[in-house]
């Protein structure tokens, strides 16, 4: 087989795919069913129905402590003509449990029971028949349902099965799964040592990753070892699944239009291919097909991808197999903090921060690449752009899939502006002091976070903006962009910032003024930001042009990218904080130390999350884990500007 570039056959909606994933798989139905102790079928699905074999209870029982009547020996006590019972004949003693003694049929409270030697017994009031008893079935009828077949095992039907007598279940044979990672720059993480991770290597995750959404829908998987990009040595790997028990194979990697892609063609010959491209993102380059009466899909290769294409059509094919219906995500109405463009004729999965901000939950989006992991563990919701639109526009509302609760969301703090290692410590202390409060910083700029303020979609902004008149931060920034909206500032650190270099200087960069050389590219961070704002301001104190500069059009948001710029070689230099440098072990060369503070409206001033944030950047842990990143002063921390 040549391993000459594959090319899209004609792409299918996700409508148009996930229809022909049922059609074609109709055939498929339920699984059987198997056997197993009532306490282990927690999360399992019923094969059948279950009724019940014994009655709960299956005695008439004391649901009080007292004594045992028949009702009708107490009519006519009262007050002022109390009625004398004697023990062991017209009264037994019981205790909360206890049978009822022949031919009784209602129990008095102790408390109402006046002891007046050990064979007479007082009574002031009149029992009921069936007062204080758990009568025979009361709450489970020998005979009757407990339970329909596909109904969910969970651990409050344990207690209502056992006490029902029943102790074994049928439940539905899980979906048998089988995952075969593709690629030969994959590296298996638990033979890594990370000291000769090589460039090129990639760490091969994907097949935990599904492996576990397999466990989490209801089914179990088999992950077969890593296979390199060789179609024959592919294939034998499928034909061993394919003559297994497996349900479902699963390739991963190797199925969009690259020339080492092999999935489409490794269906193609074994089988039928029935789709090749849906037109979503995430998840474009899926390829789902059959064989030998088997459904086999090719899986992206980019984490997200892999994950949206397996939620979309793997997990619905699991679920239909256990006779479960396609859960749906909760729905909440959201507004994003910016206007969102969107590829027409694509349905894309856009992953967001959330929060509640006034009376309104703003969505701010994450990074869009499949690649990023991130924009998935970050992510409170998803936003489905369909595939007719070009995007939100700005003040437009939006509807947002819950990837997290309500209350949570509710119980964020946003924040955005200026990028700054110290929030990564903000936001892990506040968790860790107060564990129902998140923190999401979302990182465009000094510029960027003002401007939210005014917009209303943020609870505070981190800025570092320099006024070049008079060397202060902040202040005048506010005055102009926010005079009608009053804020405190309050310090969060004073930090070093400078040039970020390789080890050791190899190009000897002495200062600012080398950025012109014709050696030096350079990484800028992205307009708008109190960075950006400061090296503009010291290229002018130096008369130089930043057309000059090779790189100062290329941007990053935030200071640990620069530094990654730095480290991969796509620049010898950029502008950032000194704890990036350090991290990440690269040089630096200091520029000025300036001061990084939080702008609050006072409208959330406050409010008791910002409370606790406030006292969370107070305490000395907080302070003493910023200053060991070093490049930073908390000698002003939690200080009003």
């Amino acid at each position: 087989m040549s391993s000459k570039r594959n090319v899209y056959l004609k792409m299918k909606t996700l409508k148009e795919a996930r229809e022909i994933l049922f059609d074609r798989f109709s055939h498929l139905g339920m699984l059987p069913g198997e056997t197993v102790s009532v306490p282990d079928a927690v999360g399992r699905i019923l094969a059948e129905p279950v009724f019940a074999k014994l009655s709960s209870p299956n005695f008439h029982a004391a649901a009080m402590d007292g004594i045992a009547v028949k009702a009708e020996s107490t009519f006519g006590a009262s007050e002022t003509q109390p009625k004398t019972l004697i023990n062991d004949k017209d009264a037994f003693f019981v205790n909360t449990g206890h049978v009822l003694p022949e031919p009784t049929n209602a129990v008095i409270m102790i408390e109402q029971v006046n002891v007046l030697d050990e064979l007479h017994l007082e009574i002031e009031n009149p029992a009921f028949p069936w007062q204080h008893v758990r009568k025979m079935g009361e709450d489970i009828v020998a005979t009757e349902l407990l339970f329909p077949q596909n109904h969910v095992i969970t651990p409050y039907c344990i207690g209502a099965l056992l006490s029902g007598g029943v102790f074994e279940v049928k439940v539905r044979k899980k979906p048998k799964i089988f995952i075969i990672p593709t690629g030969s720059e994959l590296v298996d993480w638990r033979d890594t040592d990370l000291k000769e991770f090589k460039p090129g290597q990639v760490l091969e995750t994907n097949s935990f990753v599904l492996g576990k959404l397999v466990e989490a829908s209801g089914g179990k998987y088999i992950r077969s070892e890593m296979v390199i990009d060789d179609p024959e040595k592919i294939i034998k790997v499928v034909d061993e699944a394919i003559k297994d028990d497996f349900h479902i194979i699963l390739t991963v990697g190797g199925s969009s239009a690259g020339s080492e892609d092999y999935s489409n063609a490794v269906i193609s010959k074994m089988g039928e291919v029935l789709v090749h491209g849906v037109t979503m993102m995430p998840g474009k380059p899926l390829v789902m097909g059959i064989i030998k009466a088997k459904p086999t899909f090719g899986i992206p290769g980019y984490p997200v991808s892999a994950i949206i294409a397996f939620e979309q059509f793997v997990r619905p094919l699991i679920l239909n197999m256990l006779g479960q219906p396609e859960t749906k995500r909760a729905v909440i109405e959201v507004f994003p903090t910016k206007k969102i463009a969107s590829k027409l004729g694509v349905e894309e999965f856009l992953r967001v921060k959330l929060g509640q901000v006034g009376n309104r939950i703003v969505a701010t989006p994450l990074p869009r690449g499949a690649g990023m992991i991130t924009s998935i563990t970050e992510a409170d919701g998803i936003i489905r752009v369909p595939n007719h639109s070009e995007g939100i526009k700005e003040n437009e509302s939006a509807e947002a899939e819950l990837l997290k609760p309500v209350s949570s969301i509710k119980n964020t703090i946003v924040i955005v502006g200026s990028h700054d290692n110290s929030l990564d410590i903000l936001a892990d202390q506040l968790k860790a002091r107060h564990s129902h409060i998140c923190l999401s910083s979302s990182h465009v700029g000094s510029m960027g976070g003002l401007m939210a303020i005014k917009k209303g979609v943020c609870h505070l902004a981190g800025s570092h903006l320099l006024d070049t008149s008079d060397g202060s931060y902040n202040k005048s920034y506010i005055k102009r962009y926010l005079p009608d909206i009053p804020v405190k500032p309050v310090n969060l650190v004073m930090r070093d910032q400078g040039l970020i270099v390789l080890p050791k200087n190899p190009k000897s960069i002495k200062g600012i003024e080398d950025l012109a050389r014709e050696d030096i590219t350079f990484i800028n961070r992205q307009g708008g930001s109190g960075t950006r704002i400061l090296l503009d301001y010291r290229l002018k104190q130096l008369g130089m042009d930043p057309l000059n500069i090779k790189g100062y059009g290329v941007d990053e948001f935030t200071h640990m990218s620069v530094a990654a710029a730095v480290l991969s070689g796509r620049a010898d230099v950029g502008l950032g904080i000194y704890a990036a440098a350090k991290a990440l072990g690269l040089g630096f060369i200091p520029v000025v130390t300036e001061q990084y503070d939080l702008v609050i409206p006072e409208a959330y001033f406050e409010s008791e999350n910002m409370r606790l944030l406030l006292d969370t950047i107070n305490t000395p842990e907080f302070k003493k884990q910023v200053e060991a990143l070093g490049g930073y002063s908390t000698a002003k921390t939690g200080e009003f500007m």
